[in-house]
């Protein structure tokens, strides 16, 4: 039986976090033993909001690829590439900005919350409005059944289906209609008590040695109704027990809840407990980053080998476009 296909991307700004980690690429590693799974490095998404600096999108680029593989992404059941090295992806934006009405992009949730709320950077280019129907491109390309996003995101996913079925109306049934596979993405927030950002400064990146994890974990947000030792906490309400949730085995995630209720336990011993499970759980991602870090070759080899086989699935998808459209 042949494998449903599902295509996802990730935009390069730099080292990757817990939060990309299960907003993300723990899905993906699930996902590559079930599906024919295409996974690209968005660097022309990045380009849409982040043009003015561009200096460290090539390194960001490498980065990213290390961490997808140091995380369990396998050249044997996924294909690997990055978006700008296949370049039907951009043909096929244009030809669907041609049918794409100007009202669906200008409703886009996402562009307008960030026009809102980015104010240094000027998003008032054609291509921050316009990333929706590249995203489509990026996907419809493939064929994919399936894309795997955040409740958030299920507009963009929705758009692409739209702008799939407009093409289809207008030149044949050429493309499939991709379905959201919904992730269920645990609530992890930063050191600070906020949405996990490089942005905010306040992110735990897979790469992070154990010191860098100590400190970090120090500072984070505990109970705010906690202000002495000797007063019972709710873990409920505490980012640190969340994190235990995540990383910490069931007795010891037990046993700080009732010690916490109990002011049995501090937050300081609390947050040592759980830096050094969240230390042990990246211990394996940190091994295997060194390893690629230390083969590049090997690192550029999958690079080769993905895009390679993502140019002869887009190369023959613009054959039929091109027919379809009678150019």
């Amino acid at each position: 039986m042949t494998k449903k296909r599902i295509v996802s991307g990730m935009r390069p700004t730099g080292r990757l976090h817990l939060g990309n980690l299960f907003g993300a690429l723990a899905n993906w590693k699930n996902l590559q033993d079930d599906y024919d799974c295409f996974f690209f490095v968005a660097d022309w998404h990045a380009l849409t909001s982040d043009y003015a600096d561009t200096k460290d999108l090539r390194a960001y680029v490498k980065e990213m690829l290390i961490d997808w593989l140091s995380v369990g992404l396998s050249r044997d059941k996924a294909t690997m590439f990055i978006q700008s090295h296949v370049k039907e992806h951009a043909e096929l934006f244009v030809l669907l900005s041609t049918i794409s009405p100007l009202p669906w992009l200008e409703r886009n949730p996402t562009y307008k919350e960030q026009k809102a709320q980015i104010a240094n950077r000027d998003l008032s280019t054609y291509g921050f409005l316009g990333y929706p129907v590249l995203q489509a491109a990026d996907i419809i390309i493939y064929k994919a059944d399936r894309v795997p996003v955040g409740i958030d995101q299920l507009p963009h996913v929705e758009l692409t289906r739209e702008i799939a079925r407009r093409f289809n109306h207008f030149y044949g049934s050429l493309f499939p209609i991709p379905d959201p596979i919904l992730t269920n993405i645990p609530k992890l927030l930063g050191i600070d008590g906020r949405k996990m950002s490089k942005s905010y400064n306040n992110a735990l990146y897979l790469s992070d040695k154990p010191a860098d994890i100590a400190s970090k974990v120090s500072q984070m947000v505990t109970d705010p109704q906690r202000a002495r030792r000797k007063d019972p906490g709710d873990p409920n309400v505490c980012n640190v027990f969340a994190f235990h949730k995540l990383f910490s085995k069931a007795e010891t995630i037990q046993r700080v809840d009732a010690e916490c209720r109990a002011a049995e336990i501090g937050c300081v011993e609390c947050k040592k407990i759980m830096a050094e499970r969240l230390a042990a759980f990246l211990a394996p991602i940190r091994e295997k980053r060194e390893y690629y870090e230390n083969h590049q070759e090997e690192v550029a080899d999958i690079l080769r080998e993905g895009t390679e086989k993502a140019r002869a699935v887009a190369r023959e998808t613009m054959e039929e476009v091109r027919s379809a459209m009678k150019i």
